[in-house]
């Protein structure tokens, strides 16, 4: 038995057909290359749950997630680079959102308001965002509340509807979403963007041969720039791949460490 799972963006239905179609794809390369590869993606199991299966052989990971809690455990395949606005090649900011009521232009406008945070180990929405905060806050709380949303669609809903002041969203996700629901947007605007990091990593499992990874790393390139599959590849955004080091993660880890070293290790 083996596992795949793409489960990071797998949100919106033209997103899931095109993931199914894209795995197809990945697939057949890799049973070509002698790498056993299951039949369709596994959506039983969690986004987060499939990280550290003995028998995974792709999924994808959060930059911060894999940086404070997967390296060692995992092995990095690749880093997607997608079409979207809000970064370059592997690289990718998050979008400051507010209400379209709302008159704040920056984010120093948003002091003393209520945030909406999606996860406090989420690289988008919160280790980004607090890189942006720290500069700013004075080693103080600089919200007066924070709304734990558990995703970026509940935290951007939330913002519609006057729940929560601001939030940070993943550029992926709010690129998909003007893509494929654009009323899901509605209600919405961005106000600014945080500093960038590289994007979610494509992982597999740490028993994985140095074979198989490659194997890995050329059935997602030859997969993503196969013309058969172009009508998958522009659905998910999807331009390529490149391949990044556990060092070039590590800038992740390091935003955080200057944000405590700021006194403020924590959004709030």
């Amino acid at each position: 038995m083996s596992r795949a799972s793409l489960a990071m963006y797998d949100m919106l239905e033209p997103v899931r057909a095109a993931n199914d179609q894209l795995w197809v794809g990945v697939r057949e390369r890799l049973r070509a290359a002698g790498v056993d590869a299951p039949d369709a993606l596994d959506r039983q199991i969690s986004h987060d749950g499939i990280w550290l299966q003995p028998d995974l052989v792709l999924a994808q990971t959060c930059g911060y997630p894999y940086i404070k809690m997967l390296t060692g455990k995992v092995r990095l395949v690749a880093t997607p680079v997608y079409d979207f606005a809000g970064g370059a090649g592997t690289e990718r900011t998050s979008f400051l959102i507010a209400s379209e009521t709302n008159t704040g232009k920056n984010l120093e406008s948003f002091r003393g308001s209520v945030a909406a945070v999606n996860d406090h180990m989420s690289n988008s929405g919160s280790n980004l965002f607090r890189a942006a905060l720290a500069p700013l806050a004075g080693g103080k709380p600089f919200f007066s509340s924070v709304k734990i949303t558990g995703g970026h669609l509940p935290s951007i809903a939330a913002v519609a509807a006057g729940e929560a002041d601001i939030a940070s969203i993943d550029t992926v996700s709010w690129g998909m979403l003007d893509r494929h629901a654009p009323d899901m947007l509605k209600g919405v605007r961005i106000i600014g963007e945080t500093p960038s990091g590289p994007g979610l990593p494509f992982i597999t499992r740490l028993s994985a041969s140095d074979a198989e990874v490659d194997a890995l790393r050329n059935a997602l390139k030859d997969a993503i720039a196969d013309p058969a599959l172009a009508d998958a590849t522009k659905a998910l955004g999807l331009r390529g791949v490149e391949v990044l080091s556990e060092d070039d993660y590590r800038r992740l880890d390091r935003l955080g460490i200057e944000a405590a070293a700021l006194n403020y290790p924590i959004i709030a």
